[in-house]
């Protein structure tokens, strides 16, 4: 199950504007990944909703379920 991953980068210093990664699996879009100076969030296609986490969090939940590589 390969993923394409697309992005698009702001044209300053990353602040209050997201760099986007659109993600897609099978030809679909899958979601997009959202990464700001303060946060990560990943908002699934076709929801409303996004899913946050802080930078603390993020690294939190990487040490303790990521796959050691």
């Amino acid at each position: 199950m390969a993923h394409k991953v697309i992005f698009h980068l702001p044209r300053r210093e990353l602040g209050r504007e997201d760099i986007e990664f659109v993600v897609e699996q099978d030809g679909k879009r899958f979601g997009t990944l959202l990464v700001s100076k303060g946060a990560i969030e990943w908002r699934p296609t076709n929801k409303v909703y996004r899913r946050k986490l802080s930078w603390t969090k993020f690294d939190q939940l990487m040490r303790t379920i990521g796959l050691r590589v």
